[in-house]
């Protein structure tokens, strides 16, 4: 991609300039970021996948007539789970439809000038007139395209962020909303992390959200040190730990403090392994989410097939001498390298590019072809 071409989908704005002059500081509505946008999915479609075990779905119901007001409910969902439709103040949202649907996958990669580590999921909202989630924030970046009909949008920095209490969703106890729009199909407004909004359906509308992930420090502690420990020997060895000049003791539930520093150098020299380090992150953030799964595959890497793709809910990435896919990693280097790259930012490669890879890269491709991580096309 070309970072520096301007685009409508940001308003006539480079990725470049976009992402220096609003990502994670403000937010920006374009009108018509995609012109005569339609939904990828018509809505019986998008009922139908919120049936499926697989797709995680959520649903918010207003009722203003009762305490607390709201009612929240995890899918799946059967047909005649869903409000009637003429019934206005419910929401149907349906999470992660990129690894479904191959259109909302390819709308997704439009984004893909943010990199891959950061980039999450496209969530379809359905909702009834006046339907909404109520005044929120998300920890997250996010983009809100218009898809049918029209929303009106209330947005504010917000620094009272207490909340409803006693409501099953996050709702913002006293909002103040300081700008407001409506959004019609092909319409996007991006938001950053922690900015409140609140979106209210006019007539019955979908909206798509593309959002990122945001991995906070803890989590992303536990992740990697979960992998570093899975290798710890390889990287710190063997040696037993040592204790010639340890006097006899009278307390001696006592840990010697020797053995805590003993701890910490073996804790430091797996951290210190810039490879290892690396390794670890890159598995992670290729991690496929619980609910994703493969059909096995018989196809060849050299067969009638002009070029390979990589699956819809496929993870690939890499960094300066591994590639990562799917949770796996795999050291590279040379042409493989670079072949492999291309695979990950294009997410294909001819069969001439296929060529001229080595029997090894080949063989490893082929691998991922059976284990249905890429396909032929």
């Amino acid at each position: 991609m070309n970072v520096d071409l301007p685009l409508q989908l940001l308003g006539g704005l480079s990725p470049q300039l976009f992402m220096k002059r609003h990502w994670q500081k403000k937010p920006l509505l374009v009108r018509q970021a995609i012109p005569g946008f339609k939904p990828l999915l018509d809505r019986s479609a998008l009922f139908e996948m919120a049936a499926d075990e697989d797709v995680q779905s959520r649903m918010v119901i207003q009722e203003p007539e009762q305490v607390p007001g709201w009612r929240f409910k995890h899918g799946p969902f059967e047909r005649r789970a869903f409000p009637a439709l003429k019934r206005p103040g419910w929401t149907l949202l349906v999470q992660g439809v990129d690894l479904h649907h191959n259109a909302v996958h390819d709308l997704m990669n439009q984004f893909r000038f943010v990199p891959d580590a950061r980039l999450d999921d496209l969530m379809i909202s359905y909702a009834s007139d006046g339907g909404g989630v109520g005044p929120h924030t998300d920890s997250y970046d996010v983009f809100l395209l218009q898809a049918h009909g029209r929303r009106r949008w209330r947005i504010g920095r917000q620094k009272d962020t207490s909340l409803q209490p006693d409501v099953p969703l996050k709702i913002l106890a006293n909002f103040v909303p300081e700008q407001e729009f409506v959004l019609e199909a092909g319409d996007m407004l991006y938001l950053p992390p922690r900015y409140a909004h609140d979106g209210i359906a006019e007539g019955e509308c979908m909206t798509y959200s593309i959002g990122f992930r945001s991995p906070n420090r803890g989590e992303l502690a536990r992740e990697v040190l979960q992998r570093l420990a899975e290798d710890a020997e390889d990287l710190v060895g063997e040696s037993l730990y040592r204790d010639p000049q340890q006097p006899a003791v009278s307390r001696s539930s006592e840990i010697p403090p020797q053995m805590l520093e003993f701890a910490h150098d073996a804790l430091r020299g797996a951290l210190q392994d810039p490879d290892a380090l690396g390794r670890a992150l890159g598995e992670y953030m290729t991690e496929p989410k619980a609910s994703v799964w493969f059909d096995p595959g018989n196809e060849s890497v050299d067969g009638t097939s002009e070029s390979i793709r990589l699956d819809r809910r496929t993870k690939m990435m890499f960094d300066a001498r591994h590639i990562f896919i799917n949770g796996e990693s795999f050291r590279a280097g040379g042409r493989d390298a670079t072949l492999m790259r291309q695979l990950a930012d294009e997410r294909a490669l001819s069969l001439k590019d296929v060529g001229r890879a080595s029997a090894e890269a080949r063989a490893l491709l082929q691998t991922w072809c059976e284990a249905g991580w890429l396909h032929g096309v």
